[in-house]
C-alpha cells in the first residue's frame, strides 16, 4: 500500500508527502531523518493520509495537494478526519 499524507508541524505548518509506510515515515520526521523541512520542525503530527495501490498514484495526489492553498487543504483535514 502507498500513502499520500498531510503532517502538522510544531510550528502550525502543513507537510505533505507519500510513503509505503506510514508509520516508519512518522518516525523519521520527528526523529529527524524525514525532510528537511520537517527536521526543523519537530514533533510533526499526522492529520491527513490517503491510499492508493501504486507509487505512481500516491505522488500524483501529493503533487495534487501541494498545489492547493492552506485553505483548501484544512478544509480536506476537516472533511477527513482522522479516528484516534
Amino acid at each position: 500500500m502507498n500513502y499520500t499524507y498531510l503532517v502538522k508541524c510544531a510550528d502550525g505548518t502543513l507537510y505533505c508527502g507519500w510513503t509505503n509506510c506510514l508509520e516508519k515515515r512518522l518516525e523519521a520526521h520527528n526523529s529527524g531523518k524525514g525532510a528537511k523541512y520537517t527536521k526543523a520542525r519537530r514533533p510533526v503530527t499526522l492529520v491527513y493520509y490517503e491510499e492508493f495501490a501504486t507509487k505512481e498514484e500516491a505522488m500524483s495526489r501529493e503533487w495534487a495537494i501541494k498545489r492547493l492553498s492552506r485553505r483548501e487543504k484544512e478544509e480536506l483535514i476537516r472533511k477527513n478526519p482522522l479516528i484516534p
